[in-house]
């Protein structure tokens, strides 16, 4: 391909997501009860609704505290597997990132006990293939 082919394919392409973009701000505006799809692609959501971490693994401490709540019973667990198993508070916070990935995939809201318990099944498993 000739070298402005491909950058006139580019801009069409651009031009057609400016249009997906459009097309979805009209179907929402006036309707506060309907927001912006989930499925709509990163890149074509407005700046307010792009989250500001990617993927669960980039989350800081912060977002850990937002998107991580655990209740009570689901803390003790959690505590007792750390102490039993003598994971390192790195490794809590990858155990609480693992459990919120699995509770995504079971499109549960909250983290339960047993998204927990597999998430330290994995880092008990990966903690034996290591040593």
């Amino acid at each position: 391909m000739r070298p402005s082919t491909l950058a006139n394919s580019g801009s069409a392409n651009n031009s057609a997501q400016r249009l997906i973009f459009k097309a979805v701000c009209v179907l929402c505006a006036g309707n506060s009860s309907v927001s912006i799809p989930i499925a709509l692609p990163y890149r074509l959501r407005p700046d307010k609704h792009k989250p500001k971490i990617t993927c669960n693994a980039r989350m800081g401490s912060r977002e850990l505290k937002q998107y991580c709540p655990l209740d009570e019973a689901t803390l003790e667990m959690l505590k007792f597997a750390m102490a039993d198993l003598n994971f390192s508070a790195r490794a809590y916070d990858r155990i609480l990132k693992v459990a919120r990935t699995i509770a995504d995939l079971a499109g549960a809201e909250n983290i339960l006990s047993d998204h927990i318990s597999e998430a330290v099944q994995y880092r008990s498993l990966d903690r034996q293939l290591w040593t």
